[in-house]
């Protein structure tokens, strides 16, 4: 098992640095040192490594999203403590990796698909509830309409026709836009914790 837990770490720093496309077994195999009959070992081919892969990276956020929630002190902490995530996750990867995985594996895409139409779907829904319960966010919110276009924004750094990859870093991206986000939705109490957050998170 620490072996197939090491070629999982391996291959995901591979993928999340040049894609699934560039990426060879060869590749994954000569980084570790060890044989590719081990490789075949653990996994039959490409494809399964990309969708254990996939299943794994998705499983870790989403444990990850639900600590992070259990132990923020309001709503908005617990943005900034996802966007916190995302940025160690989000660091050094290209933008690449979602058109590959769209393009050539299917099912690993299927299991990301997943992760953001129902898991980040109903966090997201989840937080605004919370939000609007602690006085945080604005009582007349369209819930469902905002949860969908909060999710829907989250995807927007793996779009090169918006933000081409020589001209934008995707942690900023994402930072901007969560901000832009919970300033839309705030209460002038949720706006003071907001800059509370801020200035405890990304002092000037």
């Amino acid at each position: 098992m620490e072996v197939q837990e090491r070629i999982l770490d391996t291959a995901f720093h591979l993928f999340r640095q040049y894609g699934t496309r560039s990426i060879t077994m060869d590749d994954i195999a000569v980084r570790m040192g060890i044989s590719k009959k081990t490789l075949y070992a653990h996994f039959a081919d490409k494809s399964d490594l990309v969708v254990n892969v996939m299943s794994r990276h998705l499983k870790l956020m989403e444990d990850q999203c639900i600590e992070d929630r259990t132990r923020a002190e309001d709503a908005v902490e617990e943005l900034f403590l996802v966007m916190k995530m995302l940025e160690e996750k989000l660091r050094n990867m290209n933008p690449v990796v979602m058109m590959d995985l769209q393009k050539f594996h299917a099912k690993a895409y299927q299991l990301f698909d997943k992760h953001k139409n129902v898991f980040m779907l109903d966090t997201i829904r989840e937080n605004l509830v919370r939000g609007i319960r602690e006085g945080l966010y604005r009582a007349d919110l369209d819930i469902d309409i905002l949860s969908h276009f909060r999710a829907a924004s989250s995807m927007f750094c793996f779009q090169p026709e918006l933000f081409p990859m020589s001209g934008y870093d995707m942690t900023r991206i994402q930072r901007v836009l969560l901000e832009h986000f919970l300033y839309g939705v705030a209460t002038l109490k949720g706006y003071q914790q907001i800059e509370k957050y801020k200035s405890e998170n990304y002092p000037k």
